[in-house]
């Protein structure tokens, strides 16, 4: 296995964790940014962090986003006793639109397999215009359209990335 094949199985199998982690059957896109926030070391978790976004900032950013959407349907979970989290699935979760589609969004900005890089898995997850992510980041006061560009020129500035 090459070094992309290597990072993309991890953070397929640790966005199973996170998904486990939070009671979900399937792993989707926010459950693929935990994991790759958590990857100490690698160039698209020193984005992440540059943006103010650690793991436990994602999980903060994904908690007010579960809230805000309750919210707009007049829930509160403080009310209810509601948790994040639902019961934990007792089988792997299998691959969720969502995820599929950020990874197929990443794949597609590399003219070549040999050509992806880390900061591709991050560039497909930042790229979704709706969805849990987008709307987590607004949420925590993040810039995604500079955290992309920050992205892309990191792909573009170095090939290792």
């Amino acid at each position: 296995m090459n070094m992309f094949d290597t990072y993309l199985h991890t953070i397929i199998t640790e966005g199973a964790v996170e998904a486990q982690r939070h009671g979900s059957p399937t792993v989707e896109a926010q459950h693929l940014l935990l994991a790759v926030a958590a990857q100490e070391g690698t160039a698209p978790q020193r984005l992440l962090a540059s943006a103010g976004l650690d793991h436990q900032a994602v999980l903060a950013a994904l908690d007010r986003e579960f809230d805000h959407s309750l919210s707009a349907v007049g829930v509160s979970r403080a009310s209810f006793g509601l948790s994040r989290s639902s019961t934990p699935v007792n089988r792997p979760p299998t691959m969720g639109a969502t995820a599929k589609l950020a990874l197929e969004r990443g794949f597609a900005a590399g003219p070549r397999k040999k050509d992806l890089r880390p900061a591709h898995v991050l560039l497909g997850i930042l790229q979704a215009e709706v969805g849990t992510v987008p709307r987590a980041l607004a949420l925590a006061g993040v810039d995604r359209t500079d955290l992309l560009t920050r992205v892309q020129n990191a792909i573009a500035d170095d090939g290792t990335e």
